[in-house]
């Protein structure tokens, strides 16, 4: 061999080390094979060696029995792996792996105190609203990735507690990277240590809602080896998921669900109330479902408090339409990540609570290999240089840009006036306007009753002479006094007033199937492409916004009202992006209760608003809001 083919051979060698971090193939080593800047299925899922260790949890003793808390780590990788091959891995924790317990939610009518009313509602199947769809092993395996799944503290074969969201169950699947980077203690089920000698200590963290909010938490610990989380439709801060200003507030579908609900449905161990009842039960009193305030209890599980120890990057996808995890908590997170310079990319849809592998398949595959690739192997896949947001804003219609909130979004606000207008200017001299609280009409009723109303106040701009786009978070202020009733909550709805042809909810099959990955028995590798289900509807509630008045100055302390004092109350909407179309009219409904979603107290409270002293503001990209 010549001696610059030599130095031609050696330097890709060391290339190869440089960009991946392991090992080039010798005749005794399998390595991965890269084409076309990506890694390619070389690897066998049918011959993947499986394998369950048994992580200790070190410093963690949750149910009190003297050892230290252990999660149950399920592996699969290459079986070159046993032949001196190593691979990062892709690790999906959850309390979900093991099912779920028949829990009843809390009852939501309640007397003017906020005291529970005798009734029960439904108990929830979280495993019905979030499956688990797997196919992180047919694609990414063969492509040289190992997939470890964690059961979380408390549920299937782990010890410990479930705490819903605290330093505790972030404490499971930290463990499991440590373990990855031979820092903490495994064992198989004979007791046997183990260590990961085929990983190289890389980790990136994936799932969808809880098995998403987990990737959240633990980045904030700093760990090393977690190199990035690709978070869907996650959680940043519980207080947000369950409350909302002040007020108790339910994630969409399960009214009465709380904190200690859910911790109660993943306790799922062997003999999972003896050993955690007791601090599960502590978790119902600390939660306080009568003030609805912010505690001690609820920072403990707000991971914008350490988003400064966040070196992972992050790859966030959220529906714009989940009112399940509502989009606040994509957002906050977002935001604060921006401030932090932290490497990021981002996907809405117009989906709910869903997983993209379900709605966008081929191109979803696409970008996550090519993140995967970047942060795992350190391949220049050109992930990193295409547009940072990937935004859809009707069913199928996508758009890539800059940034999100897309740039160029300015405030403007729009003044509510006398004859229910929505105007550019205030009316400072418009009459006031009141409503009566009532607690058996939802929202949408109250949104498509027409003229006047006595269990709302609606406000409505002219027909759009232009397309308008907002992206961001809109806000709301209102003047108003409350007197003669127990509610303590003003709702605003953002509204679309216009037919069209709108996502609704579900995903429609194409008929077409997608084989993405290697088949194996009871898994062929392969899917039925969805789309987005669409109806034709007159309007859409685009956005909504929650206070408890007793909170107008802060979320963690309830100031009383005098009865029939105006205040100004202000409040956000949850974040969202959205066109309003041309000829169609944008509207803003101010109600109290919200039936889907807050608490129900005893109907009467009057409201009264003065319209020319309030206003709606709207992140607007682009378009004319009136002639």
């Amino acid at each position: 061999m010549h001696p610059w083919k030599a130095l031609t051979v050696l330097l890709a060698a060391l290339l190869v080390v440089a960009l991946s971090g392991t090992t080039p193939a010798t005749a005794d080593a399998p390595a991965i094979k890269i084409e076309n800047n990506a890694t390619q299925p070389v690897f066998s899922r049918a011959d993947a060696v499986k394998q369950t260790v048994f992580v200790e949890v070190e410093g963690t003793d949750s149910d009190n029995d003297g050892k230290p808390d252990r999660v149950a780590v399920d592996i699969l990788r290459p079986k070159e792996t046993d032949q001196g091959l190593k691979v990062p891995v892709i690790m999906e924790a959850s309390p979900y792996y093991a099912g779920g317990n028949d829990v009843p939610n809390h009852p939501v009518d309640v007397d003017a105190n906020g005291i529970p009313l005798p009734a029960l509602a439904d108990a929830r199947n979280k495993l019905a609203a979030e499956p688990f769809d797997s196919y992180y092993d047919n694609y990414f395996l063969p492509r040289g990735y190992a997939i470890a799944l964690v059961e979380n503290l408390g549920s299937g074969r782990a010890t410990g507690c479930p705490t819903s969201g605290d330093r505790n169950e972030t404490a499971g699947p930290k463990a499991a990277i440590d373990w990855l980077n031979g820092r903490a203690k495994g064992f198989d089920a004979g007791g046997n240590p183990v260590e990961a000698t085929w990983s190289t200590g890389k980790v990136g963290m994936i799932g969808v809602s809880y098995n998403g909010t987990l990737p959240n938490a633990v980045a904030t610990t700093g760990v090393e080896g977690l190199k990035t989380i690709v978070p869907i439709a996650s959680i940043s801060s519980w207080y947000d998921y369950y409350r909302a200003n002040g007020g108790v507030l339910a994630p969409g579908g399960f009214q009465g669900e709380d904190l200690d609900v859910l911790a109660k449905y993943v306790l799922t161990r062997q003999d999972g109330q003896a050993a955690c009842g007791a601090l599960v039960d502590g978790i119902t009193t600390a939660q306080d479902r009568i003030t609805g305030d912010y505690s001690a209890m609820w920072d403990a599980r707000n991971y914008l408090n350490d988003v400064g120890k966040v070196k992972a990057s992050v790859f966030l996808v959220h529906g714009l339409n989940d009112w399940n995890v509502k989009t606040k908590q994509f957002a906050q997170w977002w935001y604060a990540l921006a401030k932090r310079h932290v490497p990021r990319k981002i996907w809405l849809h117009q989906g709910t609570h869903m997983n993209p592998f379900n709605l966008r398949t081929a191109e979803w595959l696409r970008q996550l290999h090519g993140w995967f690739d970047y942060w795992l192997y350190g391949i220049d896949s050109g992930i990193m240089r295409e547009p940072q947001a990937d935004v859809e804003i009707a069913p199928g219609q996508w758009g890539r840009h800059a940034s999100w909130p897309l740039p160029g979004a300015a405030t403007v606000p729009l003044w509510l006036g006398s004859g229910s207008k929505l105007g550019l200017l205030p009316s400072p001299r418009s009459a006031r306007e009141s409503f009566t609280d009532q607690k058996t009409r939802t929202a949408e009723q109250l949104v498509e009753a027409t003229g006047s109303d006595p269990n709302r106040l609606a406000y409505v701009t002219g027909d759009l002479p232009a397309d308008v786009r907002i992206s961001g978070t809109p806000t709301v202020s209102v003047r108003a006094s409350l007197k003669d009733g127990a509610s303590p909550y003003l709702t605003a709805l953002l509204v679309d007033y216009g037919t069209d042809v709108r996502a609704n909810g579900s995903l429609v099959s194409t008929g077409q199937s997608y084989c993405y990955g290697e088949g194996v028995p009871g898994d062929t590798g392969c899917t039925t492409l969805r789309t987005l289900g669409t109806a034709a509807t007159p309007y859409k509630i685009v956005t909504r916004g929650w206070l408890d008045v007793r909170n107008r100055h802060r979320a963690d302390r309830t100031e009383a009202l005098r009865p029939g004092k105006e205040y100004t109350f202000t409040w956000d909407f949850q974040p969202t992006d959205y066109l309003f179309k041309k000829g169609h009219r944008l509207g803003l409904v101010i109600i109290s209760t919200d039936f889907d979603y807050t608490l129900r107290y005893p109907p009467g409270t009057k409201i009264t608003v003065s319209p020319g002293q309030s206003s709606l503001r709207l992140p607007v990209v682009f378009g004319k809001l009136l002639q």
